[in-house]
């Protein structure tokens, strides 16, 4: 479950930034947000490919 951890703390950490963003159109939070995504996406890939690995080995 540490890796759903990872997922949430890392999500949660992006709050300010989507708020700053969207509500007072900080564009630095923006950027902020875009590199947040793409850290997400890593994260979610690598999850991802763990789960494939273990699951094959169980065959």
């Amino acid at each position: 479950m540490s890796r759903f951890s990872e997922v949430k703390e890392l999500v949660d950490s992006l709050e300010a930034d989507f708020d700053k963003f969207y509500e007072q159109g900080n564009k630095a939070a923006g950027t902020r947000v875009r590199n947040g995504m793409q850290a997400i996406k890593t994260l979610a890939q690598e999850i991802r490919t763990e789960v494939q690995e273990i699951k094959n080995k169980d065959k």
